[in-house]
C-alpha cells in the first residue's frame, strides 16, 4: 500500500520533513509526506479559541479537498479523523474511511449527509458511538467497530517486573483533572512494597501534586515524570506491573467512547489493568481480565490491586487481535 500523509502545517513549528517526523516519533519509515499550507487563525494565535478552530478547520478543509485533491488517481481511497475532509471528500464521491472517535452535533450532522455517498464509510471506536449515532440516523452497514492497536515491535525487549504502578498520559483533558489526586491518595493506603510512576507531566504540572506529596515515605515511592518518547515509555510499561486507566467522570468522551491506546499498550507490555468502573472501559476487548473500581472510594482502588491477581494476562493469539497490523489490514479489506 503506497501512502501519503496529508496534514495542515498549523503550528508555528509544523513541518513535512520525514526526517523531523522520524526523529521525533524514533521511526525510520519511508512514506510520502505532504504539509499543506494553514494560513488561518488557529494554532498561530496563543490561546485560541474553539470557534477559532472550528473556522478555521472548516476553511483548511474546503481548501485542501478542492486544491490538492482534485487531480487524485482514482484508485486511492481516503483515511481522516476530520469530519469536515469525510465531508468535502464525499461530496466528490470519492471513497474515504472516517474514524469517529466522539460525538458533536455538527459532526453527526456530517456523517449523515457524507454516508449519502455510498463510497464513505465509518469507523467507530467502540459499540457506544455506533449506537448513539444510530438512535437518529441509518448507517445501512457501510461501517465498522474498530478498537485502537498496538505497534507490536516496540514490545520486543524483555524487562524485570517490579512492584510498580503506572499511570501513562497527561494529567488533565478537555481541561479537567483526570483525578490523579484520588489515585495518589489511595496509593498512600497501600502496602509500602509498591511503587508508582506517574509519565506525562506538563512543565510545572508535577508541583500540583506537592501538598499531596509532603509525606516522606510516600514521596520515594511516587515519580512523576515529563513527557518522554514513546519508545522510552513502552520500557517503563515493561517493567510494570499494573496499569491504570482513570478519567474525569465529567466529560462524555471520557465515561463512553473512549478507546484509550495506553491500554492496549498496557496489555500487550504483560501489564495487569486498572480502571475506572465506567461504560467505556467495560466495552474495552478484554474487558473481563480489567479490575475495575470506583472514582468515589478509595478502598475500592486497592482492592482492585489486589484482585489483579486473579486476572489473567494475553495470550500471543489474543495479543494479535489488538496489533496495529490486523488493525492496519481490518481497514484495508473495507475497500477491498
Amino acid at each position: 500500500v503506497d501512502v501519503n500523509l496529508v496534514f495542515p502545517l498549523r503550528e508555528k513549528k509544523s513541518s513535512a520533513d520525514l526526517n523531523i517526523i522520524n526523529k521525533h516519533y524514533g521511526e525510520s519509515l519511508n512514506f510520502k509526506v505532504t504539509g499543506s499550507q494553514h494560513n488561518y487563525p488557529f494554532g498561530r494565535i496563543n490561546n485560541s479559541s474553539r470557534f477559532l478552530y472550528l473556522i478555521s478547520h472548516f476553511l483548511w478543509s474546503k481548501k485542501v479537498v478542492k486544491n490538492e485533491y482534485k487531480n487524485i488517481d482514482k484508485s486511492t481511497v481516503f483515511f481522516t479523523r476530520s469530519d469536515w475532509i469525510f465531508f468535502f471528500l464525499s461530496k466528490r464521491k470519492c471513497p474515504v474511511i472516517f474514524e469517529c472517535h466522539q460525538y458533536t452535533k455538527i459532526r453527526k450532522l456530517l456523517i449523515y449527509l457524507s454516508l449519502k455517498n455510498e463510497k464513505s464509510k465509518i469507523i467507530f471506536l467502540n459499540d457506544n458511538l455506533k449506537i448513539d449515532y444510530e438512535k437518529k440516523y441509518s448507517l445501512n452497514n457501510n461501517y465498522s467497530v474498530l478498537q485502537n492497536g498496538v505497534d507490536t515491535e516496540l514490545f520486543l525487549d524483555n524487562y524485570k517486573k517490579n512492584n510498580q504502578l503506572i499511570f501513562v498520559g497527561n494529567l488533565t483533558r478537555f481541561g479537567k483533572s483526570r483525578n490523579l489526586d484520588f489515585i495518589i491518595n489511595s496509593f498512600s493506603k497501600l502496602d509500602s512494597s509498591y511503587k508508582l510512576k506517574i509519565i506525562g507531566a506538563k512543565k510545572g504540572e508535577e508541583e500540583s501534586f506537592s501538598d499531596l506529596l509532603n509525606d516522606g515515605t510516600i514521596k520515594e515511592r511516587i515519580q512523576i515524570l515529563p513527557y518522554i518518547s514513546h519508545r522510552e515509555v513502552i520500557k517503563h510499561i515493561l517493567e510494570s506491573e499494573i496499569g491504570i486507566l482513570i478519567n474525569s467522570e465529567k466529560n462524555i468522551h471520557s465515561t463512553r467512547y473512549t478507546s484509550p491506546l495506553k491500554y492496549f499498550e498496557y496489555l500487550l507490555g504483560g501489564v495487569k489493568v486498572v480502571a475506572t468502573d465506567n461504560e467505556a472501559h467495560k466495552k474495552l476487548i478484554y474487558s473481563e481480565n480489567i479490575s475495575f473500581f470506583n472514582l468515589k472510594n478509595e478502598q475500592s482502588f486497592i482492592d482492585a490491586i489486589k484482585d489483579t491477581e486473579n486476572k489473567k494476562l494475553l495470550t500471543d493469539q489474543e495479543k494479535k487481535l489488538i496489533s496495529l497490523e490486523f488493525r492496519a489490514k481490518e481497514i484495508i479489506s473495507m475497500y477491498v
